[in-house]
């Protein structure tokens, strides 16, 4: 039997560094792990690179999408099933920032980056995306944020391709980024949906227990 195929798409502000706990636990169960890197300008062009990911994986791969990978993965054709970790499932037609809303959690933690764009200030990511990691993990992770181009969080799904696969849900109960209200509304539009006592990025706090849910899908 061919090694299940696993593609990991990062969320705003992230990078594939920040998936390598979540990739070892899922290479240890034997998968083999893409992690396309986005921020490459647009939302269209950050689909096109997971798009290309997908094309170069032997079998049809398991798409896991982290709070705006989310909404990446949902214009993505070729996914055997769809797991959404506190993320955006938008449907067609609609967008992150139109889902998320002007009172999402996240915007009052946003700054402008001198160089253009936004970032999130260092002094701030441990509570917002890490406040149950440990503080080795949370202050490795906060140094690998980078700043945000603008528009990603607008672009607008065109094909919703989960729609026509299995798609599961992990709702992360205290995240401080993403409403836990609003995921529980994304996860019952999925097949199927969990809960876990985590926070923004349990694939840093609990990336075994993920791995573990992403193969069962």
């Amino acid at each position: 039997m061919s090694p299940p195929e696993v593609v990991l798409v990062h969320g705003l502000f992230h990078q594939p560094a920040h998936m390598d706990a979540l990739r070892t636990a899922l290479e240890r169960r034997g998968a083999r792990v893409s992690v396309p890197r986005l921020h490459r300008g647009s939302f269209e062009q950050d689909v096109r690179a997971v798009q290309r990911a997908v094309d170069r994986c032997p079998s049809a791969p398991v798409l896991v999408g982290h709070s705006y990978g989310g909404a990446v993965i949902a214009d993505v054709l070729g996914g055997r099933s769809f797991v959404f970790v506190a993320a955006f499932v938008p449907e067609t037609g609609e967008s992150c920032a139109e889902l998320g809303g002007p009172d999402a959690l996240v915007n009052s933690w946003v700054r402008p980056h001198p160089s253009g764009g936004s970032c999130i200030p260092d002094e701030y990511a441990s509570e917002l995306f890490y406040a149950d990691c440990t503080e080795e993990d949370a202050e490795r992770a906060t140094a690998l944020l980078v700043p945000q181009a603008s528009g990603h969080g607008r672009g607008v799904v065109r094909r919703a391709t989960w729609r026509h696969a299995p798609s599961h849900y992990v709702v992360c109960d205290d995240d401080r980024a993403v409403s836990p209200t609003l995921q529980r509304r994304m996860a019952a539009r999925c097949s199927s949906s969990r809960h876990l006592t985590a926070s923004h990025s349990a694939y840093i706090s609990q990336p075994d227990l993920l791995a573990e849910v992403i193969l069962d899908c």
